[in-house]
């Protein structure tokens, strides 16, 4: 905020489009009718509680919007993992296609219209591979976000909050076993532009990961807190860059100040995009 607060009113630049000015959150923009995208998201995720740990996902994504208002995005993705001697892992060094998704937004309010944004996005899945373990299993999840988000600054900087509710149903082909587990989330974001083609700021993200789908037991919770860079290379080509850290966290039943079992101690992601 105190960036935005020093950076000149730009009144004569063109509204923020949120779509993809965030790393890890959504804005509530979701493109005009007849646009057409291929996005390629990479996520890396590291640390663990000891050993060593490093997960990267990549994601290939296309996106349509049809409508006015409503967007579909395709994906599918492949995983790569680097784990040895985390407590309660599996030692495994692999690649793997892990999955594919389809993801539904529609934007309910435009901020051209009304005091803020206000988009629903559904996000369905469907995995081959654990994107925590690398384990193989057969795992359906859909992800519910409703994000708001507001020019604090008109022109110049952007507030964005989501809210998200994320259940899983998992069965390891190993053993047989199945599992739920469902994850809550709250996050706020802020941008500014410091010229007409980028833009900077942060996202603070807080988790609660329960056992159950109706958030029957508590396993653990973190903070996450990082930077955020946005850079409009082309009329037709972006990129996002985002890195957090867990700040704070607890798993269920320990005093720790972190929760290295259900959430990692780092996570990045590099995102671009291109309209064609």
């Amino acid at each position: 905020m105190a960036v935005a607060a020093l950076l000149p009113l730009a009144a004569q630049a063109e509204d923020i489009d949120t779509e993809h000015i965030f790393g890890f959150m959504i804005g509530s923009d979701v493109g005009t009718v007849g646009e057409r995208e291929f996005q390629s998201q990479t996520t890396g995720s590291f640390a663990k509680d000891g050993g060593i740990y490093r997960a990267f996902n990549q994601q290939l994504e296309l996106e349509f919007v049809p409508v006015q208002n409503f967007r579909v995005e395709l994906g599918t993705t492949f995983m790569a993992h680097d784990i040895n001697g985390v407590p309660g892992f599996d030692d495994r060094r692999q690649l793997s296609w892990q999955n594919v998704s389809v993801d539904l937004r529609y934007r309910f309010l435009g901020r051209e219209g009304a005091p803020f944004g206000m988009t629903l996005a559904v996000e369905t899945h469907a995995d081959r591979v654990d994107e925590t373990t690398a384990a193989v299993v057969r795992s359906y999840g859909t992800e519910f976000t409703l994000a708001f988000d507001r020019e604090v600054i008109p022109n110049v900087a952007v507030a964005a909050i989501n809210l998200s509710y994320q259940p899983e149903w998992t069965r390891v082909a190993l053993t047989g076993a199945a599992e739920q587990d469902s994850t809550i989330g709250a996050a706020f974001g802020l941008m500014a532009k410091v010229r007409p083609d980028i833009l900077l700021g942060g996202e603070v993200r807080y988790f609660r990961k329960y056992g159950g789908i109706g958030l029957d037991d508590l396993a653990g919770q973190a903070l996450f807190v990082g930077p955020t860079a946005y850079f409009q290379i082309s009329d037709r080509s972006r990129l996002t860059a985002t890195w957090s850290v867990q700040a704070w966290g607890r798993l269920a039943g320990s005093n720790a100040a972190l929760d290295l079992v259900n959430f990692e101690r780092h996570q990045a992601r590099l995102v671009f995009g291109v309209n064609f």
